[in-house]
């Protein structure tokens, strides 16, 4: 077992923190950047209409996939190790991609880009929650994560449809390279050093089959979205999915030194909060693919415009950022988590009726506030809860467990409300696309606000208040302490 000092023990808190959202800044970044460079990438490197989507999927399948694996190495290789592996592996990913002239390479870019997110990821996490301690220090730390995050998502629009049109899509892939270099150096001056890696035994039947299985589902809900369900490969991947997670969890059972403890999960805190991270998955994190394609296929903005609308949903979930440290500082995670759930909902009711043919951002401003302000409490209640009463040699395996519930909701959520929105669509053209269209838009977003409201139930597990103060006074006990080595 690898462990490293607290990076806000004798070093400089702040500019930890800063480098720690450094890196959620640019996972977030890569998830929106790409996607108004896809019809130029299409045409300068050569992908049919058909072959498109996998430059989006390759980066989803690896990502998700590897989440839960990246979250374990965290814990047990060290966590400023992997930072550097993932800003490295998105250094080099990024230049492969600008480079491609050929869609085998540019695909392997983007797997590459997927891998680091899923090493970055669950690194970046751990270390904000073992650099502040429980309560509201950390809860100030996650609202800075979480605000780089949403930053990003914002960016990424933006500053895709600026880099395109001013120097090329290559340049979406190359901004990545500087903020990825100075990430990885800087973490030798800011993040601790980590401390010995341990030669204990490791999960290698768990790792093979968790890992496999997870990319093998994400990979069936984002191809048979694209392709339909009844294609072979989309069958032959589900079936097989389910039975390496079904044996995974077997191992995961019955294993001395499991990849993912199921004790975990008797941790009222973490089980619940990755069921609202799931949901949240299926039904939030479609917002801005809906609206993506509102502004641009509906009202006709470019991509400039777009990433200029993104600005408003963006400052709205940076508001829902703030003031959900205050509300758990106030009210306990669980309270503000069920406030997050029913404003998003509250949100989609309001968003929906403006989607029309006739109308403009004004129209959708009002349920962009509300619904981006859902988001932001949502968001980083969430992970504050999945973060709480785990001991500090888990973290990152706890944060890879969530993340990949937040992929895995993600890829079928789209899926599903993708094929809501889509219904009616075959065969038209014109104004009766757009119309149509904007009707199955307003389809989805109905669908995904009452989906969300089910989070309530889960958010009911977490514990009160009280119990949160019960349970702080007595000490965490951390299955590996007989690993540890002090840091140096």
């Amino acid at each position: 077992m690898s462990t490293a000092q607290s990076p806000a023990r004798g070093r400089r808190p702040g500019w930890s923190l800063a480098l720690l959202a450094l890196g959620h800044l640019i996972i977030s970044l890569d998830f929106t950047i790409i996607y108004v460079a896809l019809p130029d990438i299409a045409t300068d490197v050569g992908f049919t209409p058909h072959t498109l989507q996998w430059v989006v999927t390759a980066y989803v399948v690896l990502y998700g996939g590897f989440l839960l694996f990246g979250g374990r190495l965290s814990d047990l290789v060290g966590r400023r190790r992997m930072f550097v592996l993932g800003m490295a592996l998105y250094g080099v990913a990024s230049v492969l991609g600008g480079l491609a002239t050929a869609p085998a390479v540019l695909l392997t870019a983007r797997a590459l880009q997927g891998l680091a997110g899923a090493v970055l990821f669950p690194a970046v996490l751990a270390l904000v929650n073992t650099a502040f301690a429980e309560g509201r220090e950390r809860n100030r730390a996650l609202t800075v994560w979480a605000m780089a995050g949403a930053g990003g998502l914002t960016a990424g629009a933006l500053a895709g449809g600026v880099l395109t049109q001013a120097l090329g899509w290559q340049a979406v892939f190359y901004v990545n390279v500087p903020l990825a270099a100075a990430g990885a150096a800087a973490a030798f001056a800011l993040l601790p050093p980590d401390g010995r890696v341990s030669r204990g035994s490791v999960d290698v039947l768990g790792t093979l089959t968790g890992t496999a299985g997870v990319t093998l589902l994400i990979f069936a809900v984002a191809h048979g979205s694209e392709v339909g369900w009844a294609r072979a490969e989309v069958i032959a991947a589900t079936v097989l999915a389910v039975v390496l997670l079904a044996t995974f969890l077997r191992v995961q059972a019955r294993g001395r030194t499991p990849l993912m403890p199921l004790r975990l999960f008797r941790n009222r805190a973490l089980s619940g909060a990755v069921v609202v991270i799931l949901v949240f998955g299926l039904t939030m994190q479609a917002v801005p693919y809906f609206l993506t394609l509102y502004f641009q296929d509906v009202l006709g903005f470019s991509a400039l415009e777009t990433g200029l609308a993104f600005l408003g949903p963006t400052l709205s979930i940076t508001a829902g950022n703030l003031l959900s440290e205050r509300l758990v500082h106030r009210f306990g995670t669980r309270s503000t988590l069920i406030t997050g759930i029913v404003v998003n909902a509250v949100g989609a009711a309001f968003l929906a009726p403006g989607m029309h043919t006739d109308g403009s951002f004004l129209t959708v401003l009002a349920g962009i506030v509300v619904i981006g302000l859902g988001m932001g409490i949502t968001y980083e209640a969430m992970w504050i809860a999945a973060g709480t009463g785990v001991s500090a040699g888990e973290q990152g395996l706890a944060s890879g467990v969530a993340s990949t519930a937040l992929q895995v909701g993600t890829a079928a959520g789209l899926a599903v409300l993708v094929a809501v929105a889509n219904h009616d669509i075959e065969g038209l053209s014109g104004q009766a696309l757009r119309a149509a269209s904007a009707e199955g838009m307003r389809a989805a977003v109905y669908v995904l606000g009452a989906v969300m409201l089910t989070a309530v139930l889960a958010a009911l597990r977490l514990p009160g208040p009280r119990a949160r103060v019960a349970a702080a006074s007595q000490p965490v006990p951390d299955p590996d302490a007989a690993d540890l080595r002090p840091a140096g």
